[in-house]
């Protein structure tokens, strides 16, 4: 039998419980202090006492039904809410038209999701982690609901300010949608699927601009005639308003805060630990501290940010070599994002088999490394069949990228916030993503898209560098097993309590 006795101070009270020989906790005091029996076979007892291990208390953890429906309901809002990003960008060309406005003023339509992130996503993610997830995420999908009925006044010639206006709130909105993945998985999901969850929590996302490269070119087709173009913009932002309203209530009914019992070890830790004791502004200076968190940062906001660049201006790209072929730009863009969803899902699974976290990373951004280049270098051969394959290799490795970043910041920061790591990666993607779509832009304009290209591709070397450098040290995974020393908490700042919980163990056989 393996006796382990566990003393923790909580707010000057000393807390214990009892687990018995049928793994069920009583809660039993003796002096205040905490004693934790967990019975394991001789094999096991050796086998932790030559790994020189503590023996961690096995804490209740349970799977809710539950969790399927707050994933879905998530991923669909963020859906819609992608949708609307992309929607303006893929008909560059007859939004100018009919705005009367020239390109530049279009692509800010996209350039405003990035700008907006930046300076909201510390007041978001604080929120996030004090006032918890279903505010959060009540916010998203209220504020995307709201910005698509404020579109529905827009669709004449004359008011693009309030077009604008509209973008800007959807753009708010995803400063509470973009962080939520990896805190989603992590709250509701346990140990075997929470790269999965995680990975299809993005996939909700990038399935939106999926559908925005697909169906704006095919709901607004190229027309000389303005009332036609006015009501066919109607019929996709009404629509696209139903949708968010529908996706709004739903999210009321089914968000819950997080479930009775956690989904694994590492989160029955967390929630051990009371809300007072968490400090904010500790969690961000342990953050910039954490080297491998910082080149993590750095890497995932110039390929995340090169992505941005790429979509925005695909429609600009395609129509430079093949003039007219805007629904086709469409079609190549669905195929990049559709490819990436699938790059996504493999990507996910991957890491809940294998826990590969730095190998998979880096070998994913290599590749995208590569598609890129053959992408630059094939754009212009006059096939579009080539851009198809080439665009769908791109965004295979590319976009699959993304819910890697989310699960392997989420690795390496453990116990900090999920919603703070994945806010911080989101805002690196947001401020590479403006440069790079600026300079990507300017550079196709005044030169031709390969120039923005081999731009975005120096650039990308550089991030596999830096993710070269990143040291795996896979924190979450440990305290899952059972197989770390290291303090799970994060230390706020002028605790009344002890920084760290006092830990002896003793074997008996």
């Amino acid at each position: 039998m393996v006796s382990t006795e566990l003393n923790r101070q909580h707010n000057g009270v000393t807390l214990g419980k009892e687990v018995g020989g049928d793994g069920l906790a009583s809660p039993e005091s003796s002096n205040g202090e905490l004693v934790v029996t967990v019975c394991g076979s001789p094999s096991a007892v050796q086998e932790e006492t030559q790994a020189m291990l503590p023996v961690a208390a096995a804490l209740e953890t349970r799977l809710y039904k539950r969790r399927f429906a707050v994933l879905a309901v998530f991923s669909l809002y963020s859906l819609v809410n992608a949708f609307q990003w992309i929607q303006y960008s893929i008909l560059t060309s007859i939004f100018t038209g009919f705005y009367r406005v020239p390109n530049q003023d279009i692509d800010w339509l996209s350039v405003v999701y990035m700008l907006t992130y930046i300076p909201l996503i510390f007041p978001a993610t604080w929120l996030l982690d004090t006032r918890g997830l279903r505010l959060t995420a009540l916010l998203g999908s209220g504020l995307n609901c709201l910005g698509a009925w404020i579109k529905c006044a827009s669709a004449r010639p004359d008011l693009f300010p309030v077009t604008m206006f509209a973008q800007v709130v959807c753009s708010v909105a995803q400063v509470f949608i973009l962080g939520l993945p990896s805190r989603v998985a992590s709250v509701w999901f346990g140990p075997k699927e929470v790269s999965t969850a995680c990975a299809t929590a993005v996939l909700g996302n990038q399935f939106g601009t999926a559908i925005g490269f697909l169906l704006p070119p095919v709901l607004v087709p190229r027309s000389d005639d303005n009332k036609v173009t006015s009501h066919n913009i109607s019929i996709m932002f009404y629509g696209t308003a139903a949708v968010s309203t529908l996706l709004f209530i739903l999210t009321v009914a089914v968000f819950k805060e997080k479930p009775k019992i956690p989904p694994s070890q590492s989160q029955a830790v967390l929630q051990d630990f009371s809300q007072e004791e968490y400090s904010y502004k500790r969690s961000i200076i342990n953050l910039v501290k954490n080297v491998p968190f910082v080149l993590l940062l750095i890497s995932y906001g110039i390929m995340t940010g090169s992505f941005y660049s790429v979509s925005t201006l695909l429609n600009q790209m395609i129509t430079h070599h093949y003039e007219g072929e805007e629904v086709n730009a469409g079609r190549i863009g669905l195929t990049l994002v559709i490819a990436g969803m699938i790059g996504s899902v493999i990507c996910g699974v991957w890491l809940d088999f294998t826990k590969t976290y730095k190998q998979t990373t880096l070998i994913v951004y290599i590749l995208s490394f590569i598609g890129m280049l053959v992408f630059t270098f094939t754009l212009d051969l006059g096939n579009l069949i080539i851009v198809f394959v080439t665009g769908g290799a791109l965004g295979f490795f590319m976009t699959g990228y993304l819910p890697l970043g989310f699960e392997f910041a989420v690795e390496i920061t453990y116990p900090e916030s999920e919603g703070t790591s994945s806010g911080l990666l989101n805002a690196s993607a947001q401020i590479f993503g403006i440069l790079f779509t600026l300079a990507q832009g300017k550079l196709t304009t005044d030169y031709d898209p390969r120039a923005g290209n081999i731009f975005l591709c120096a650039w990308m070397f550089i991030g596999i560098i830096l993710t070269a450098l990143i040291k795996s040290d896979l924190r979450r995974h440990n305290i899952n097993s059972g197989i770390t020393k290291s303090d799970v908490k994060s230390v706020p700042v002028d605790s009344p309590v002890e920084p760290a919980p006092s830990l002896q163990s003793a074997t008996q056989l």
